[in-house]
């Protein structure tokens, strides 16, 4: 079933496509099409299909309700219709093929930055204040790529290859109420409090983070470093200094601290063997 009347519920107005493209869309900028669809399975998948047809880099595909959203290792999510932001973007980085694994982990330090600004907001609750204010939301990152208000979940991300680009999913929870949560251990902006019924702005402030930080990881071939991704991952890190487990591929599973995110983007675990760098695994944060 369709998604009915885009005002039917005045505490989540819809997204236009035509005020994003005319926010968005600028030269010498990173995004050439913004889209907007009322209902899909996946955008994912949809831009996927784009990106083998040709479709340009700094394309995006958003959705008011998408039915069967995936998680990292095929889980599905749903939510109710404008209850969050569901969007992918398609990218053809020219860096070296070692340095891919950034793209995510960069997209992760773009949401949770963005989330950060936009919810910083007076005691009173009247004005925007920004970085001067204090974060209304403190959004942190769960290596690789969660985005988490203490230990529940505010969005997942989602990279995949496709052909020469990648198409990375943002699922991000904004008006979702609690009785609506897929799982208790995640979250929405409007359970943790935040004054932002409008996607809108939040969206258009991920975007604009996104290509900043895009647009200089590219330039510098994707280095980590000296484009200060790495510092910046590592200083919204929450697993960081954590007692963790990773649960590996194929069943293996690593247990130790959490010291580092290395130049690859790997998580570097000191268990009872010496450090592991992992690169891909879920992780779970050890009471």
């Amino acid at each position: 079933m369709g998604v009915d009347s885009a005002y039917g519920d005045l505490d989540r107005p819809p997204l236009h496509e035509g005020a994003l493209q005319r926010a968005l869309v600028r030269k010498g900028g990173l995004w050439r099409e913004i889209r907007v669809v009322d209902e899909t399975g996946s955008t994912n998948a949809d831009l996927a299909a784009r990106a083998r047809e040709g479709a340009p880099e700094g394309t995006v595909l958003a959705t008011e309700l998408q039915t069967a959203g995936r998680g990292r290792q095929g889980r599905t999510w749903t939510a109710p219709a404008r209850s969050g932001l569901a969007f992918s973007m398609l990218l053809r980085p020219a860096v070296p093929v070692p340095l891919l694994g950034w793209a995510p982990l960069l997209t992760g330090v773009a949401v949770a930055t963005a989330v950060r600004r936009m919810t910083a907001w007076s005691q009173t609750g009247d004005r925007f204040l920004g970085e001067a204010a204090d974060v209304a939301v403190d959004a942190r990152l769960k290596w690789p790529n969660d985005v988490l208000v203490g230990d529940r979940k505010l969005a997942g991300i989602l990279a995949e290859k496709v052909e020469d680009g990648l198409v990375i999913g943002v699922g991000l929870n904004v008006g979702l109420r609690a009785e609506e949560l897929p799982v208790p251990t995640a979250t929405s902006l409007a359970i943790e409090g935040a004054p932002l019924s409008d996607r809108a702005p939040l969206l258009r402030a991920i975007l604009r983070e996104f290509g900043t930080w895009y647009q200089e990881w590219t330039a510098l071939a994707g280095d980590p470093e000296t484009s200060g991704l790495r510092t910046a991952y590592r200083d919204l890190c929450t697993t960081l200094g954590r007692e963790v487990r990773v649960e590996m591929p194929g069943g293996e599973r690593l247990a130790g601290t959490a010291t580092d995110v290395d130049g690859a983007g790997r998580l570097v675990v000191a268990g009872k063997g010496g450090d592991s760098a992992v690169s891909a695994g879920d992780v779970v944060h050890v009471r």
